[in-house]
Protein backbone atom coordinates (compact mmCIF):
# COMPACT_ATOMS: atom_id res chain seq x y z
CA UNK A 1 0.00 0.00 0.00
CA UNK A 2 3.26 2.71 0.92
CA UNK A 3 4.34 1.80 -2.32
CA UNK A 4 1.31 2.67 -4.05
CA UNK A 5 0.81 5.95 -2.33
CA UNK A 6 4.41 7.13 -2.45
CA UNK A 7 4.30 7.27 -6.51
CA UNK A 8 0.39 8.70 -6.27
CA UNK A 9 2.03 11.54 -4.04
CA UNK A 10 4.78 12.19 -6.36
CA UNK A 11 2.68 12.66 -9.21
CA UNK A 12 0.55 14.96 -7.41
CA UNK A 13 3.86 17.36 -6.36
CA UNK A 14 4.34 16.99 -10.20
CA UNK A 15 1.07 18.05 -10.88
CA UNK A 16 0.97 21.13 -8.44
CA UNK A 17 3.69 23.00 -10.31
CA UNK A 18 2.62 21.92 -13.90
CA UNK A 19 -0.51 23.71 -13.49
CA UNK A 20 -1.04 27.06 -15.01
CA UNK A 21 -0.62 30.05 -12.63
CA UNK A 22 -4.43 31.51 -13.01
CA UNK A 23 -5.29 27.62 -10.91
CA UNK A 24 -2.83 28.61 -8.04
CA UNK A 25 -5.99 27.85 -5.53
CA UNK A 26 -6.31 24.43 -7.56
CA UNK A 27 -2.57 24.14 -7.27
CA UNK A 28 -2.32 24.85 -3.05
CA UNK A 29 -4.91 21.86 -2.68
CA UNK A 30 -3.05 19.61 -5.21
CA UNK A 31 -0.03 20.23 -3.30
CA UNK A 32 -1.48 19.90 0.30
CA UNK A 33 -3.41 16.67 -1.14
CA UNK A 34 0.48 15.02 -2.54
CA UNK A 35 1.70 16.09 1.40
CA UNK A 36 -0.83 14.36 3.12
CA UNK A 37 -0.61 10.86 0.82
CA UNK A 38 3.26 11.46 1.43
CA UNK A 39 2.71 11.75 5.24
CA UNK A 40 0.84 8.26 5.60
CA UNK A 41 3.25 6.87 2.66
CA UNK A 42 5.88 7.73 5.25
CA UNK A 43 4.24 6.49 8.08
CA UNK A 44 3.19 2.77 6.72
CA UNK A 45 6.67 2.92 5.91
CA UNK A 46 8.26 3.61 8.83
CA UNK A 47 5.71 2.44 11.42
CA UNK A 48 5.09 -1.18 10.29
CA UNK A 49 3.48 -3.52 13.34
CA UNK A 50 5.35 -3.75 16.14
CA UNK A 51 8.72 -2.30 14.26
CA UNK A 52 10.66 0.64 13.47
CA UNK A 53 12.02 0.80 9.75
CA UNK A 54 15.23 2.96 9.66
CA UNK A 55 17.28 3.93 6.33
CA UNK A 56 18.85 6.49 4.25
CA UNK A 57 15.90 6.77 1.99
CA UNK A 58 13.41 6.90 4.97
CA UNK A 59 15.26 10.00 6.16
CA UNK A 60 15.75 11.72 3.42
CA UNK A 61 11.95 11.46 2.60
CA UNK A 62 11.04 12.44 5.85
CA UNK A 63 13.14 14.95 5.78
CA UNK A 64 11.45 16.77 2.34
CA UNK A 65 7.97 15.84 3.81
CA UNK A 66 8.81 18.19 6.59
CA UNK A 67 10.97 20.35 4.09
CA UNK A 68 7.06 21.22 2.18
CA UNK A 69 4.96 21.54 5.46
CA UNK A 70 7.55 24.63 6.45
CA UNK A 71 7.46 26.30 2.72
CA UNK A 72 3.74 25.86 2.85
CA UNK A 73 3.49 27.54 5.89
CA UNK A 74 6.41 30.64 5.48
CA UNK A 75 4.75 30.53 2.07
CA UNK A 76 1.86 32.47 3.96
CA UNK A 77 4.03 35.25 5.12
CA UNK A 78 6.47 35.61 2.61
CA UNK A 79 6.13 34.63 -1.15
CA UNK A 80 7.51 31.61 -1.91
CA UNK A 81 5.92 30.17 -5.02
CA UNK A 82 9.96 30.32 -6.40
CA UNK A 83 11.48 28.41 -3.60
CA UNK A 84 8.13 25.95 -4.06
CA UNK A 85 8.45 25.03 -7.43
CA UNK A 86 11.99 24.26 -6.80
CA UNK A 87 10.90 22.01 -4.06
CA UNK A 88 8.60 20.08 -5.26
CA UNK A 89 10.08 18.09 -8.03
CA UNK A 90 12.90 16.92 -5.47
CA UNK A 91 9.68 15.97 -2.81
CA UNK A 92 8.35 13.84 -5.18
CA UNK A 93 11.56 11.98 -5.98
CA UNK A 94 12.06 11.73 -2.32
CA UNK A 95 9.31 10.04 -2.02
CA UNK A 96 9.21 7.33 -4.05
CA UNK A 97 12.84 6.81 -2.88
CA UNK A 98 12.08 4.21 0.09
CA UNK A 99 10.45 2.10 -3.02
CA UNK A 100 13.44 1.27 -4.04
CA UNK A 101 15.86 1.17 -1.04
CA UNK A 102 13.70 0.20 1.88
CA UNK A 103 16.26 0.09 4.26
CA UNK A 104 16.01 -2.14 7.45
CA UNK A 105 13.72 -2.90 10.27
CA UNK A 106 14.24 -2.59 13.84
CA UNK A 107 12.22 -4.47 16.39
CA UNK A 108 10.69 -2.48 19.46
CA UNK A 109 10.14 -5.39 21.45
CA UNK A 110 11.76 -5.11 24.80
CA UNK A 111 13.19 -1.63 23.70
CA UNK A 112 12.49 1.21 26.13
CA UNK A 113 9.58 3.84 25.92
CA UNK A 114 12.22 6.40 25.33
CA UNK A 115 13.71 4.86 22.44
CA UNK A 116 10.27 5.86 19.83
CA UNK A 117 11.30 9.53 21.41
CA UNK A 118 14.73 9.81 20.59
CA UNK A 119 13.91 8.37 17.13
CA UNK A 120 11.17 11.45 16.24
CA UNK A 121 13.80 14.30 17.62
CA UNK A 122 16.34 12.62 15.89
CA UNK A 123 14.20 12.56 12.47
CA UNK A 124 13.12 16.04 13.38
CA UNK A 125 16.50 17.45 13.77
CA UNK A 126 17.68 16.17 10.62
CA UNK A 127 14.69 17.12 8.64
CA UNK A 128 14.89 21.02 10.04
CA UNK A 129 18.85 21.43 9.11
CA UNK A 130 17.80 19.51 5.75
CA UNK A 131 15.64 22.34 5.03
CA UNK A 132 17.99 24.90 6.05
CA UNK A 133 21.20 23.83 4.03
CA UNK A 134 18.25 24.01 0.54
CA UNK A 135 17.60 27.30 1.87
CA UNK A 136 21.04 28.45 1.40
CA UNK A 137 21.96 26.89 -1.43
CA UNK A 138 19.22 28.67 -2.93
CA UNK A 139 20.28 31.68 -1.45
CA UNK A 140 23.93 30.89 -2.85
CA UNK A 141 22.28 30.90 -6.43
CA UNK A 142 20.12 33.93 -5.46
CA UNK A 143 23.15 35.91 -4.12
CA UNK A 144 24.75 35.33 -7.33
CA UNK A 145 22.45 35.71 -9.49
CA UNK A 146 21.79 39.49 -7.97
CA UNK A 147 25.34 40.15 -8.76
CA UNK A 148 25.40 38.99 -11.97
CA UNK A 149 25.64 42.19 -14.72
CA UNK A 150 24.21 40.06 -17.52
CA UNK A 151 21.68 37.34 -17.55
CA UNK A 152 22.55 34.40 -19.48
CA UNK A 153 19.08 33.46 -21.98
CA UNK A 154 19.98 29.71 -21.38
CA UNK A 155 19.02 29.93 -17.85
CA UNK A 156 15.89 32.05 -18.39
CA UNK A 157 13.57 29.82 -16.30
CA UNK A 158 16.05 29.74 -13.11
CA UNK A 159 15.76 33.86 -13.49
CA UNK A 160 12.48 33.64 -13.57
CA UNK A 161 12.01 31.60 -10.10
CA UNK A 162 15.02 33.27 -8.43
CA UNK A 163 12.82 36.30 -9.24
CA UNK A 164 9.78 35.38 -7.69
CA UNK A 165 11.90 34.59 -4.40
CA UNK A 166 11.39 37.20 -1.66
CA UNK A 167 14.44 39.59 -0.41
CA UNK A 168 17.69 38.07 0.46
CA UNK A 169 17.20 39.43 4.23
CA UNK A 170 14.21 37.54 4.10
CA UNK A 171 15.23 34.99 3.02
CA UNK A 172 18.06 35.22 6.04
CA UNK A 173 15.71 35.51 8.73
CA UNK A 174 13.85 32.28 7.43
CA UNK A 175 16.96 30.52 7.25
CA UNK A 176 17.79 31.60 10.72
CA UNK A 177 14.20 30.10 11.86
CA UNK A 178 15.08 26.88 10.52
CA UNK A 179 18.34 26.85 12.01
CA UNK A 180 17.77 27.40 15.40
CA UNK A 181 14.81 25.22 15.43
CA UNK A 182 16.76 22.61 13.95
CA UNK A 183 19.90 23.07 16.81
CA UNK A 184 17.56 22.71 19.45
CA UNK A 185 16.29 19.16 18.22
CA UNK A 186 19.90 18.31 17.47
CA UNK A 187 20.82 19.15 21.26
CA UNK A 188 18.39 17.16 22.24
CA UNK A 189 19.12 14.07 19.50
CA UNK A 190 22.84 14.11 21.56
CA UNK A 191 21.88 14.68 24.57
CA UNK A 192 19.64 11.50 24.76
CA UNK A 193 22.11 9.67 22.68
CA UNK A 194 24.88 10.28 24.97
CA UNK A 195 22.88 10.31 28.70
CA UNK A 196 20.87 7.49 27.45
CA UNK A 197 22.58 5.60 24.91
CA UNK A 198 22.42 2.21 27.08
CA UNK A 199 18.08 2.66 27.38
CA UNK A 200 17.48 4.05 24.26
CA UNK A 201 19.94 2.65 21.87
CA UNK A 202 20.45 -0.65 23.80
CA UNK A 203 23.83 -0.47 23.14
CA UNK A 204 26.72 1.53 25.58
CA UNK A 205 27.81 4.72 24.82
CA UNK A 206 31.01 4.51 22.36
CA UNK A 207 32.76 7.63 20.62
CA UNK A 208 32.40 6.17 16.73
CA UNK A 209 32.65 7.88 13.41
CA UNK A 210 28.81 8.74 13.82
CA UNK A 211 28.86 10.34 17.55
CA UNK A 212 32.11 12.37 16.05
CA UNK A 213 30.50 13.55 13.34
CA UNK A 214 27.12 14.26 15.17
CA UNK A 215 29.47 16.62 17.57
CA UNK A 216 31.03 18.30 14.91
CA UNK A 217 27.98 19.06 13.50
CA UNK A 218 26.61 20.38 16.27
CA UNK A 219 29.65 22.73 17.30
CA UNK A 220 29.10 24.32 13.49
CA UNK A 221 25.88 24.75 13.98
CA UNK A 222 26.36 26.76 17.80
CA UNK A 223 29.58 28.53 16.23
CA UNK A 224 27.18 29.93 13.60
CA UNK A 225 24.08 30.50 16.02
CA UNK A 226 27.05 32.71 18.58
CA UNK A 227 27.99 34.22 15.69
CA UNK A 228 25.01 35.52 14.33
CA UNK A 229 23.65 36.81 17.63
CA UNK A 230 26.61 38.22 18.96
CA UNK A 231 28.67 38.95 16.18
CA UNK A 232 26.34 39.68 13.53
CA UNK A 233 27.22 37.37 11.20
CA UNK A 234 25.64 37.49 7.69
CA UNK A 235 26.06 36.75 4.04
CA UNK A 236 28.38 34.08 3.06
CA UNK A 237 30.05 33.27 6.43
CA UNK A 238 26.80 31.99 7.51
CA UNK A 239 25.92 30.27 4.20
CA UNK A 240 29.75 28.04 4.58
CA UNK A 241 28.69 27.50 8.10
CA UNK A 242 25.46 26.29 7.33
CA UNK A 243 26.53 24.52 4.57
CA UNK A 244 29.34 22.54 6.62
CA UNK A 245 27.12 21.65 9.55
CA UNK A 246 24.27 20.03 7.38
CA UNK A 247 27.15 18.06 5.68
CA UNK A 248 28.69 16.45 8.39
CA UNK A 249 25.24 15.84 9.63
CA UNK A 250 24.89 13.74 6.84
CA UNK A 251 27.74 11.87 6.67
CA UNK A 252 26.78 11.30 10.45
CA UNK A 253 23.42 9.69 9.57
CA UNK A 254 22.72 9.60 6.04
CA UNK A 255 25.99 8.59 4.36
CA UNK A 256 26.66 5.73 7.15
CA UNK A 257 23.32 4.42 6.53
CA UNK A 258 24.24 4.85 2.89
CA UNK A 259 27.25 2.93 2.64
CA UNK A 260 25.82 0.20 5.16
CA UNK A 261 23.15 -0.98 2.77
CA UNK A 262 23.76 0.28 -0.59
CA UNK A 263 27.62 -0.73 -0.82
CA UNK A 264 28.18 -2.81 1.81
CA UNK A 265 24.51 -4.77 1.49
CA UNK A 266 24.30 -4.71 5.27
CA UNK A 267 21.09 -4.04 8.05
CA UNK A 268 20.92 -1.61 9.87
CA UNK A 269 20.26 -3.49 13.80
Amino acid sequence: MQIYLSFVAAALYILSIVLPGRWLTLSNAVSALAWLTHGMALWLTIFPDHALRAGFAVMLSAALWVSVFVCWLENRNSSLDGLRLLLMPNAAMMAVLPSFFPGSLIALAGKTAMFPWHVVVAMLAYSTLTIAAFHAVVMTVQDKHLHQLRRVKKVEWLNTLIDRLPALLTMEKILFRFVLFGFVLLTLTVLSGVIFSEQVLGVAFKWDHKTLLSLLSWLLFAILLTGRYWRGWRGKTVLSFTLSGFVTLLLAYVGSRFVLEVLLHRSLS
